[in-house]
């Protein structure tokens, strides 16, 4: 195992399981004051203020409307945004955090003012989540089959989660609203790495949008798998190997893969783990082709190097533990088997100093490039 010359860490037992934030933290609390200082939302630039300042309705079908914290309208015409970052929030349903992750992610990347920034809000008036909602805002199950995965809204079965995204890229990739758009990237983190990567696997516009779709997934908890491969419990999926890979800020690869049956665990291939019994925006494409546009369309996967530990919810169901010990290693054997069987298009980053945190993952240098990829052909 290689360990960083750099530095050195400390046992996971003398130091907490979130890495503290890099020291740009500095100027994130900057970009945070400036933005609290400037008011109301600007008619020309980004959105200023707090992020409720920030927030609006997006009109869905079947008489619904979702909850948004966007950066940019998305009804009036701007030719300087050439980009938009939909950033899906985790299983607290924190859209408005995770928007104001994505502004302080823009403002050190440099990309305020020519990429829209969208934050929606999966709500959900489940009593496992018990969220208060406005008349006609789309509801999702909390637990079980639900936004993750993108199933059915309770209700308004019509509507599904991806849907939701769906909507959001096809309105901001109208010629009269950002006549200029070339990249959108979709990036989630925890339930919403989970959310990403079934996303990235199963919507309908990757290929008929007319503009580049790019996805980040980070430190879900488990994955989509597309076959009954599954990591054996050796190398670098050996459970005590998992757990201490804290001190490595490689990627792991020494992964072999076995074959598991219904006998190992009844739903290791069910939807969301596998593709067996999709229900929802899911169930409408063959297995088959599923699994070709998992390879093909281009994903990125950041781990967070400390994410070694069963913290913030780690699924630990049988299907779960079947992809591996810890979110790190399943998401190290997940990219090292699409590499190994599909040869798919994929990075894969560690990210130093991060544990399961997406303030650090998604301000970190590894996520920036890909947050705001180059745009081609921008005014």
């Amino acid at each position: 195992m290689s360990m960083s010359t750099a530095r050195r860490h400390a046992s996971p037992a003398c130091r907490p399981w979130v890495t503290h934030v890099p020291l740009r933290a500095l100027w994130l609390l900057l970009l945070m004051m400036l933005l609290g200082s400037a008011g109301a939302d600007q008619a020309a630039g980004p959105c200023a203020g707090g992020a409720e300042t920030c927030a609006d309705w997006l009109t869905l079908t079947d008489g619904a409307r979702g909850r948004i914290y966007r950066s940019h309208s998305l009804t009036a015409r701007d030719p300087a945004i050439t980009r938009l970052l939909v950033i899906v929030h985790g299983k607290r349903r924190d859209a408005a955090g995770y928007f104001d992750t994505g502004r302080a992610a823009a403002f050190l990347a440099h990309a305020l003012n020519d990429t829209a920034i969208v934050a929606p809000r999966m709500a959900s008036a489940d009593p496992d989540c018990g969220d208060s909602l406005a008349p006609y805002q789309v509801d999702f199950a909390c637990t079980g089959d639900n936004w993750r995965s993108g199933a059915p809204a309770l209700s308004h079965p019509a509507i599904t989660s991806f849907d939701f995204v769906d909507a959001i890229v096809r309105q901001a990739a109208r010629p009269e609203v950002f006549p200029n758009l070339r990249r959108v990237v979709v990036a989630g983190h925890s339930a919403g790495g989970q959310f990403t990567q079934r996303y990235a696997l199963a919507n309908r516009l990757h290929d008929e949008l007319g503009v580049s779709m790019d996805y980040v997934v980070a430190n879900p908890s488990s994955y989509a798998w597309p076959d009954a491969l599954r990591p054996l419990p050796t190398g670098d999926a050996r459970p005590l190997t998992a757990r201490e890979a804290y001190d490595d800020d490689e990627p792991h690869a020494n992964f072999a893969f076995g074959t598991v049956t219904a006998e190992d665990c009844p739903h290791y291939d069910r939807w969301p783990f596998g593709l067996d019994g999709r229900r929802g925006y899911a169930a409408h494409a063959a297995r088959d082709a599923l699994a070709r546009q998992l390879a093909s369309r281009h994903t990125v996967y950041l781990l967070g190097e400390s994410d070694t530990l069963p913290v913030a919810g780690l699924d630990q169901s049988c299907a779960a533990m079947l992809q591996g010990p810890t979110r790190r290693a399943r998401g190290e054997a997940f990219v090292a088997y699409l590499r190994q069987h599909w040869r798919a298009r994929l990075d894969v980053h560690i990210v130093q100093n991060c544990g399961h945190n997406a303030r650090c993952m998604f301000t970190s240098d590894e996520a920036l490039p890909h947050l705001f990829p180059p745009v081609a052909g921008a005014p």
